[in-house]
């Protein structure tokens, strides 16, 4: 089993990286070979006894999706991305890497397919900013994409054609709109969403963290662990079950702020709580007033997708897979 992740260096992409060395299966086979690209060289996982390949490569350049497809892969995971502040601040960018990167890489799959009838399984990346205000709570699955922001819209965009390349059978496709992940570990990026994560992780080493925002926003998470297991769950996935809605919402919490800090303030005490800062980013709060509140996700939990039922949950995940499970 041939496993390719575009977009490896990220958070994402290592930590699914991690759980195909130790020994997780895709569609019941053992993944004896590794295809490993970012923008930035990936690192080669410790102890995986199949063969690896880390690749530094851009896939909005000419040819680099061709040549990833060349290898023909069983399983595309397909992370890559410019993440959403980033993406508003520099439209042009993002509009290359989000959306024409991944339309190579479909129109890649697709020439392979009409050439010797390749066809992959591709796990796609999504957003749950699809959708944007106004919203109701919680956001049903049948819910209209609504994109607030270019990030949003560009995740839009591609969901359509990933529908529309599985109808035509160039390869099998699913796309996970992910929550917010959180608690990120590593450092602040230039997500806009960051400071669900900052305002956690950093307090939890003694170091303090911005809040930009008020403790009433609400929005919808998953942690790390749980979204590497969307992704796995994803590939095995009989997709005739999914149907022709070939997008997932998947399942998360829905919190506060408020909410989130309690949580913070139970697990590691007031000293933990007392290291968050606040300073009001007026462009940051009208982001986030646009942004999911929370889901149903009933197709996707009917489908086997689970993820944390509480915040105190979340930070203690963070705890023993960052913290060596202490706080």
């Amino acid at each position: 089993m041939h496993a390719l992740i575009i977009g490896a260096a990220g958070m994402v992409g290592r930590k699914l990286t991690d759980r195909l060395t130790g020994g997780a299966r895709l569609q019941g086979a053992a993944v004896d070979r590794l295809s490993l690209v970012d923008v930035i060289t990936p690192d080669a996982p410790e102890g995986f006894s199949g063969s690896v390949q880390c690749l530094q490569a851009d896939l909005s350049d000419a040819g680099t999706a061709d040549k990833l497809v060349a290898k023909r892969p069983d399983v595309i995971f397909h992370f890559a991305a410019i993440v959403s502040g980033e993406a508003e601040k520099d439209f042009e960018k993002g509009y290359r890497i989000n959306l024409d990167g991944t339309r190579a890489l479909f129109e890649a799959i697709r020439h392979a397919n009409l050439a010797d009838g390749y066809r992959p399984r591709v796990v796609f990346a999504s957003s749950i900013a699809v959708v944007g205000a106004p919203l109701p709570y919680p956001i049903p699955d049948d819910f209209h994409t609504t994109p607030l922001t270019s990030y949003g819209t560009q995740k839009a965009i591609c969901e359509l054609l990933l529908s529309d390349y599985s109808r035509h059978g160039f390869f099998d496709g699913i796309g996970i709109r992910l929550p917010t992940i959180c608690i990120r570990p590593g450092k602040p990026n230039a997500a806009a969403s960051g400071f669900f994560s900052n305002i956690l992780r950093e307090p939890l080493v003694g170091q303090e963290a911005v809040l930009p925002v008020p403790e009433t926003i609400r929005h919808w998470h998953t942690s790390p662990r749980s979204a590497v297991g969307f992704m796995l769950h994803a590939a095995d996935i009989d997709l005739d079950l999914v149907g022709p809605r070939r997008n997932l919402s998947m399942p998360g919490l829905s919190a506060t702020v408020g909410e989130q800090i309690e949580a913070l303030r139970r697990v590691a005490g007031e000293k933990a709580v007392a290291l968050i800062r606040r300073e009001p980013d007026a462009m940051i709060t009208k982001m986030c007033e646009g942004w999911a509140p929370g889901f149903e996700a009933n197709r996707a939990r009917s489908l086997g997708f689970t993820t944390e039922d509480s915040f105190d949950a979340i930070i203690q995940a963070h705890i023993e897979d960052e913290l060596e499970g202490v706080s």
